[in-house]
């Protein structure tokens, strides 16, 4: 009796032991009618090959799996505590009880935490998304322009791990955005790619990746964390396009590849364009100093999928020429027409007409594409062979290996041994595509959800740069049913057109004054129509109004220059003070004057506004100091 596993696509009822089905004993397993069926079973697999070809629908590639694709890592982030600080705000400048909005507080501080975590689904970029929509808001509401609130916001490289901390909301925005970039490219990674449904939602990911990396890119310029830099960026763009175009790839050819001279054609400047869109990432990636903080594996990845993809359009090319000949009911012009068009130049100058009549002329030019084909995925094994991580990957090496063994058996069938050596270099392929990945802003960035503190009223009054008096209640009392002044705007409403000589005028109510409240009914909200029927509701007694008047702006500070989008204070390198111009001259360098005691607790309060960004690896200047792996060059552009 022997144990045998059942494979994956065979059902049973059994139940399952120490991990695997168990299974009777094979009585055939060793006898000659087993191999006799095993021969039987291998000419079968042969007569349907050859029905399949001669149906042209044969797969060329007969790879079941997929070469993996990149993720990108979400940046982590601290905890961030709000309460305190929007309380106070709240109370100085709205004037109200903070503590009326502790559970929109505590709301705001549970999303902010569950965005740490998302799922790795829709539901994880629309979570992101909501939290990003909601600091769209909080943004004017405290955030003001001409000052800052202790809440600080700290978030680490996704490449270096380097901590940047300030207290601008944009950091935080900024950050957002760009985990769902990298949620995007994480649900395309995960994708079932042998499923053209699969394909279609990787296809949609890896677009939606490289258009909410546009956005922010766009949008905010020179953030202070690296891995959100304008030429990282870039190269996270190309990188997901990149993917985008690789699995349009597979989709073309997951049903199959007819064995036909234009499809073929067809499917390799398919995958030349592949091939292309990689080259263009590695190069980007290679450049200064991109090369280094993003992973080796990455750089060897794209390297490797440059190798593969060019070596499988060059054997597209050879078995379009090897395997069919020009018939005379073949439709000469329009071969001669798909073959001039996938060159740049023709084969040692030949015509088109002249390759396509010529047997032996496509059968060299054929070979030449082979040898190639079987240089690129040599050099793609190596290139395999050279990174740890990638050599863990035994499924990309299957695929390497049966790519380079394919070419291999298609020049051995088509090599004579009398035949001379001298082969001519095949010439590049053009890359083509009817379908080109396109970066796709998703609509996930402008999700509508509701302000946490709308009960501050409307955002376009009451913000952070608006600044009121105090509130003030009035006595409200109707005369022959005359109010004494009139009412406009939307929500909230302003007095206009006050009588002067009237009690609430009398009172201390101005003209342009904002009514908030009437006795006990919020009215920020409220138009003229609904506030003059609680006035007019209102007893012979008369009714309490609450009212704030708009104080000048003008003679609030100016806000600091800026080296961010949204007023973000500037963050500092190391690299900047190692590499200072009075470093260079010591002769030249000030002696500050020693502070005194009582000035110290305000110089350390002025200095909180900025940031070191500490570097990740040594430098050997005059301090021992080290020095991160960017540019040496101290302008604004290189410092993140």
């Amino acid at each position: 009796m022997t144990d045998t596993l059942i494979p994956n696509e065979c059902k049973t009822s059994d139940p399952v032991e120490n991990g695997y089905f168990k299974k009777g004993c094979n009585p055939f397993a060793q006898t000659g009618r087993s191999k006799l069926q095993n021969k039987r079973a291998h000419i079968n697999q042969q007569i349907i090959k050859q029905m399949r070809m001669r149906a042209g629908a044969e797969n060329l590639l007969k790879e079941m799996s997929s070469i993996p694709l990149i993720p990108l890592g979400l940046k982590e982030t601290k905890d961030v505590d709000f309460s305190v600080a929007l309380k106070d705000l709240i109370l100085e400048h709205y004037s109200e009880d903070g503590s009326n909005f502790q559970a929109e507080i505590d709301d705001l501080m549970d999303l902010r935490q569950a965005c740490r975590t998302p799922s790795r689904n829709p539901s994880g970029v629309d979570l992101l998304a909501s939290y990003f929509s909601q600091l769209s808001f909080l943004e004017p509401r405290f955030f003001s322009p001409t000052r800052q609130i202790a809440i600080f916001f700290t978030w680490y490289d996704s490449f270096t791990g380097v901590p940047v901390c300030q207290q601008n909301i944009s950091l935080e925005k900024a950050s957002m955005l760009f985990n769902m970039a990298a949620l995007y490219s994480q649900i395309g990674t995960r994708a079932d790619r042998q499923t053209q449904a699969g394909l279609e939602d990787a296809i949609a990911a890896f677009q939606k990746s490289a258009g909410v990396l546009h956005y922010l890119k766009e949008t905010f310029t020179h953030t202070p964390s690296y891995d959100m830099s304008p030429a990282m960026l870039s190269m996270l763009i190309r990188l997901m396009l990149a993917q985008a175009q690789e699995c349009m790839f597979e989709q073309i050819t997951l049903p199959g590849i007819r064995n036909e001279f234009f499809s073929l054609l067809k499917i390799a400047q398919e995958a030349a364009k592949v091939g292309e869109t990689y080259s263009e990432v590695h190069q980007s990636m290679i450049q200064t100093p991109i090369k280094n903080n993003v992973p080796f594996f990455w750089t060897t990845m794209s390297e490797l999928k440059t190798n593969h993809y060019n070596s499988l359009a060059h054997y597209f090319v050879s078995t379009a020429l090897l395997d069919h000949q020009l018939a005379p009911s073949d439709d000469e012009d329009k071969q001669e027409k798909a073959l001039s068009q996938l060159y740049d130049t023709m084969p040692e100058g030949r015509s088109p007409l002249d390759i396509l009549k010529n047997k032996e002329e496509r059968r060299r030019i054929g070979k030449a594409h082979l040898q190639r084909s079987i240089m690129g995925h040599e050099e793609a094994i190596r290139i395999h062979s050279r990174c740890r991580h990638l050599q863990k990957l035994d499924i990309l090496s299957e695929i390497l290996q049966a790519g380079l063994k394919r070419s291999l058996t298609k020049f051995e069938q088509n090599d004579k041994e009398d035949e001379f050596t001298d082969y001519m270099l095949a010439p590049d392929i053009i890359s083509k595509t009817e379908k080109k990945a396109e970066m796709e802003i998703p609509a996930a960035t402008k999700v509508k959800v509701k302000d946490l503190f709308q009960r501050l009223g409307p955002l376009s009054v009451f913000s952070a740069k608006q600044r009121w008096s105090a509130p003030r209640t009035i006595r409200l009392r109707l005369q022959d049913r005359d109010l004494g002044f009139t009412l406009k705007g939307d929500a909230p409403v302003q007095i206009q057109s006050l009588d002067p000589l009237c009690p609430a005028a009398a009172e201390g109510l101005k003209e342009g004054d904002y009514l908030v409240a009437v006795g006990d009914t919020e009215c920020k909200w409220l138009g003229v129509s609904d506030v003059m029927k609680l006035l007019k509701g209102a007893d012979e007694e008369g009714v309490n109004i609450r009212v704030v008047s708009m104080l000048d702006s003008s003679s609030q500070p100016m806000p600091t220059k800026s080296a961010t989008y949204g007023g973000l204070p500037k963050t500092y390198s190391m690299i900047c003070l190692a590499h200072d111009e009075d470093d260079k001259n010591p002769k030249s360098r000030k002696v500050a004057k020693k502070p005194s005691f009582l000035s110290w607790g305000l110089k350390n309060k002025q200095k909180s506004g900025s940031t070191l960004s500490l570097p990740n690896a040594d430098y050997n200047g005059p301090w021992n100091r080290p020095c991160p792996t960017y540019p040496s060059s101290c302008n604004e552009s290189a410092l993140y």
